[in-house]
């Protein structure tokens, strides 16, 4: 019944709040909104492009300009500027970098390979929870990431997690496609064209494109993200250590 009630505000809440052409804030507990460095920016429009909700208005120079009333806090903007100037209080590249370094990677041989994935907190990381609740077991040697949107990962933190040697990435999100389930409409589908920039870049690292995996599921598919997590595992192994461990 205490389910029922709360859905059913929740609903009139949505209700009240579009007519005033306002968003519901997706995140229970957060009031954080981005926050640009516009000193950096250099007018690309990638956010302004980017951006599922229309959030973002430009000036007559190409400047993005926060609608904060309209905002989702998906972070996809984070994710699309390549100049880092997009920050959550509690959510940003440079803190995201930081957890991704606090993992002690060990050096060349001493013990298997270091997998970091990056899950998507809406569907991938749940997913996650079910695996844990019917005891299904994955590599050991996995270390996981939430994003608020796997459209809301930057490519340096790819970069980041191969110089600091990890042996292989995972970036799982949501389905996209006409029966998309993207809580923010094209998180996926956005991470997925950057998926070039990210192949570049392992190209420029001298590295195989397979260290990098994009994979889309939904909550109910713990049983595949477990078969995701191992093959990915066994991939990892045929092509051995990231030369840059331990450098």
């Amino acid at each position: 019944r205490e389910d029922a009630t709360g859905a059913a505000l929740k609903a009139i809440q949505c209700v009240e709040m579009t007519s005033r052409g306002e968003a519901v804030h997706p995140r229970s507990g957060d009031k954080s909104y981005p926050d640009f460095f516009l000193q950096r920016c250099t007018q690309c429009k990638r956010c302004t492009e980017e951006c599922p909700f229309g959030v973002l208005n430009e000036d007559e120079k190409g400047t993005p300009l926060l609608q904060a009333t309209r905002c989702r806090r998906c972070g996809i903007c984070l994710g699309a500027c390549p100049e880092r100037i997009v920050t959550f209080k509690d959510y940003s590249v440079e803190i995201i970098i930081s957890m991704i370094k606090a993992v002690e990677i060990p050096e060349e041989f001493e013990e298997k390979p270091r997998i970091l994935a990056l899950l998507c907190e809406n569907d991938a990381y749940p997913a996650m929870d079910l695996m844990g609740q019917h005891r299904l077991r994955y590599n050991p040697f996995v270390r996981v990431i939430p994003v608020r949107c796997l459209g809301s990962v930057n490519v340096v933190w790819i970069s980041e997690a191969i110089s600091s040697g990890y042996d292989g990435i995972l970036l799982i999100g949501c389905k996209y496609g006409d029966d998309y389930q993207c809580h923010f409409c094209k998180g996926s589908e956005l991470a997925a064209s950057r998926e070039e920039n990210i192949r570049e870049k392992l190209e420029q690292m001298a590295l195989e494109n397979e260290r990098v995996e994009l994979h889309q599921l939904q909550i109910s598919d713990y049983k595949e993200l477990q078969e995701i997590l191992d093959n990915f595992s066994e991939v990892i192994d045929k092509y051995g250590m990231n030369p840059f461990k331990g450098m």
